[in-house]
């Protein structure tokens, strides 16, 4: 197995390639969307949660990721010693009417299939995505780790409808007129995701692009009145059902799929990774479950990430871990002492393990 680190789209810069290495990573996993565009959140090395109106505003339509971009990066990633693993999220900008079913669905569809032809041409082996309506809504921050330490939770249920113009918890049509979203059935979710992998994972298969999907997080029924896909460890199934390619994975997040209100996190951990499904891990820990859960320090929540490892060692899985995030720690750079604290922890336990 390998270290990882993920770093937002404005974290992308040498001081935190360097940072990675002194950690102990040899991957990166890079956010090409900017999540805190346009927004009034106040610490953009802390995880976005947003309000009502979600993180910020999406990018631009008019602009894919260009194959420059990617090779740009990938060489500065290379330059300090590293590997670019992955891409982590779409921009909604690009393929909202893909999870909305909209009238711009084919050429958002024609968008996804040149976002994966690029990667293929830069190098990039693997795309996290997230096929949800709401997206990454309704957690709240708080003094919720050991020591007060400031982190990510959810106080209870989340189901305000979205306003016109979001998706993805991010506003693409900052002019859509006054009104919400009408809510989809779980039915039609699966539907618009089968489709969308059964058009898409031909290109992704010929550019050598493994498409990895993210469980629901939070992982409830509903959120913002939109159904969810994977909010239980065993839709994970029918998502791989889906479709039989190879590039059909999961961007397994061991502390999302904690949080759910079913299935025992090591019997999910060891039935994916025996399945050779994983694309990279998520390597977080929480305490509690949806509604009311808390992300913690990754030697203090629910799951003991030592058994974890030592079950995808087990399963052979050699892809990528990274934290993903984490608590922050009170000090002059708290979001860089908070990685280092898990990068040092994963670190360590990997190398007990012989991984």
């Amino acid at each position: 197995m390998k270290l990882g680190l993920g770093l937002y789209k404005h974290m992308l810069t040498s001081d935190n390639f360097r940072f990675a290495r002194q950690a102990g990573a040899t991957h990166i996993v890079a956010h090409f969307v900017d999540y805190f565009r346009g927004s009034a959140h106040s610490d953009t090395d802390d995880q976005p949660t947003g309000d009502d109106w979600g993180w910020g505003l999406a990018g631009d339509a008019e602009r894919l990721w260009t194959l420059e971009d990617m090779v740009s990066l990938r060489k500065e990633v290379e330059a300090h010693g590293l590997t670019l693993e992955a891409i982590e999220n779409f921009d909604p900008a690009h393929w909202h009417d893909i999870l909305l079913d909209g009238p711009k669905r084919p050429l958002h569809i024609e968008n996804v299939k040149t976002i994966l032809r690029r990667m293929g041409e830069a190098g990039i082996p693997v795309m996290g995505y997230n096929f949800s309506i709401a997206g990454v809504a309704g957690r709240t921050t708080g003094p919720y780790a050991r020591g007060e330490a400031p982190s990510v939770g959810m106080e209870g249920p989340y189901d305000k409808p979205m306003h016109n113009g979001m998706v993805w918890n991010m506003i693409y049509d900052p002019d859509a007129p006054e009104g919400t979203v009408p809510s989809a059935t779980h039915d039609q979710l699966w539907d618009r995701l089968q489709r969308f992998l059964d058009e898409v994972l031909p290109v992704a298969e010929e550019a050598g692009v493994t498409l990895a999907a993210h469980p629901d997080d939070p992982p409830m029924p509903t959120v913002r009145q939109q159904p969810r896909l994977v909010y239980q460890p065993s839709l994970y199934q029918k998502l791989i059902d889906l479709n039989p390619s190879q590039a059909n994975k999961l961007e397994f997040c061991i502390g999302s799929l904690a949080e759910m209100t079913e299935g025992d996190i090591y019997e999910t951990i060891d039935t994916y990774s025996a399945q050779n499904r994983l694309g990279y891990v998520h390597f977080r820990n929480v305490r509690g479950k949806v509604p009311t859960y808390k992300e913690t320090f990754i030697d203090d929540g629910d799951i003991d990430m030592i058994k974890a490892l030592e079950i995808l060692k087990r399963n052979q899985f050699d892809g990528v871990l990274i934290p993903d995030h984490c608590p922050s720690m009170s000090c002059s750079a708290p979001w860089h002492a908070g990685m280092a604290y898990a990068m040092g922890y994963m670190k360590a336990a990997l190398k007990i393990l012989g991984c």
